[in-house]
C-alpha cells in the first residue's frame, strides 16, 4: 500500500503531504507544478495546484486573470463572448466589435448566429444562394466572384460535365485536350487505372496507361524486338516499309552503326545499311537509297 502512496513522478511519499490526483495518478505540488500545470492565457504564468483555474476550448486562465478583453471585468462565472480568440463580456461584445452584416449591414450582436467567410461576416440569415435565393448557412457553396451559389444551382449554372459520364464535376475534375473530366472516369480503357498525373498514350481517342499500351497496342522494335512505348529511352520512332525501329535499334547490320538521321540504303533481304558499308560491293538493283 506504502508503494501505491508516493508521487508518480518523485516517487517521494505523499504521507501527510497535499497532492493533487491527475489522470489517475497522484503527485506533490511540486511535480505538479513541474508537470502538469498549465500556462494561463493571460500572464503566461503556470497555473500552480493551489490556484484556481478557468479553462475554455483547451485554454486556460487563473480565475483572477480570465477578464473582458476590452474593459477587463472579471468573467469567471459570468456569461462572456469570443471575437477573433477575444475573450469579450457581453457589452463589449456589442458595442466593441462594431462587426456588420456584410450582407443586410446591420451590426451583428452577441449571440447572432453568423457565418464568417474570408474576412466578411454575415448573418446566417443574409448567407444566402445568388441564384435560387435559399439561404447556405453552414451547408457546402461555391464562391463565383462576389456571389455565393448553392451546390444545386452550381452544378445548374456553371458546372462542367464529364466527357465520360456527363455528370457535373464538382470535385477532382481534369481537363485533357479541352475536355473535362472526373478524375475517377478518365482512366486506362484496358484496366481501368486512373490516368490523372500519369503518363498515358491516346490512340484513336483510346486512352492507355504506359504498361497497357506497351502490352496490347505499341508497335514491336524490328531490332531489338521490345515495344516501343514512346517514353524513356528510345522515345523517338523510325519507320520504313512498314517496319518500325527504335531510334537507338536502327543500326547497320554490317557495322552497326546508328543510322538515325543519317543516309542509309535498304535491301529486303541484307535490311539496313549505311552507305561505306554498302558501297564496298555493287549495290543490289532493288536497294532504296534514303536521304
Amino acid at each position: 500500500m506504502s508503494e501505491k502512496f508516493k508521487c508518480h513522478y518523485c516517487k517521494d511519499s505523499l504521507r501527510g503531504k497535499k497532492y493533487v490526483e491527475k489522470d489517475g495518478n497522484k503527485c506533490c505540488l511540486v511535480c505538479f507544478d513541474k508537470h502538469c500545470a498549465h500556462t494561463c492565457e493571460q500572464c503566461h504564468k503556470l497555473i500552480s495546484a493551489d490556484s484556481k483555474e478557468v479553462h475554455y476550448k483547451n485554454r486556460y486562465w487563473h480565475n483572477t486573470c480570465f477578464i473582458c478583453s476590452e474593459c477587463n471585468q472579471p468573467l469567471t462565472g459570468e456569461t462572456f463572448s469570443t471575437l477573433n480568440d477575444k475573450i469579450l463580456c457581453n457589452n463589449c461584445a456589442t458595442h466593441v466589435s462594431s462587426t456588420k452584416c456584410k450582407g443586410c449591414l446591420k451590426d451583428i450582436v452577441a449571440g447572432d448566429k453568423h457565418v464568417e467567410y474570408n474576412g466578411t461576416v454575415w448573418h446566417k440569415d443574409c448567407f444566402i444562394c445568388s441564384n435560387c435565393k435559399q439561404v447556405i448557412g453552414t451547408q457546402s457553396f461555391f464562391p463565383v466572384e462576389n456571389e455565393f451559389y448553392c451546390v444545386a444551382c452550381h452544378e445548374t449554372k456553371f458546372a462542367k460535365y464529364c466527357t465520360k459520364c456527363h455528370k457535373p464535376i464538382t470535385s477532382r475534375g481534369i481537363s485533357y485536350q479541352d475536355q473535362p473530366w472526373h478524375s475517377e472516369c478518365f482512366v486506362c480503357v484496358s484496366c481501368s487505372k486512373e490516368l490523372a498525373g500519369q503518363h498515358f498514350t491516346a490512340v484513336d481517342d483510346q486512352y492507355y496507361c504506359v504498361d497497357c499500351y506497351k502490352n496490347f497496342v505499341a508497335k514491336k522494335c524490328a531490332g531489338c524486338k521490345n515495344p516501343i512505348t514512346g517514353f524513356g529511352k528510345g522515345s523517338s520512332v523510325i519507320n520504313h516499309e512498314e517496319h518500325f525501329w527504335h531510334d537507338f535499334c536502327f543500326n547497320c547490320k554490317t557495322c552497326s552503326a546508328n543510322l538515325a538521321n543519317k543516309r542509309f540504303v535498304y535491301h529486303e533481304e541484307q535490311s539496313t545499311g549505311c552507305i561505306k558499308t554498302k558501297l564496298k560491293s555493287p549495290l543490289p538493283a532493288a536497294a532504296l537509297w534514303n536521304s
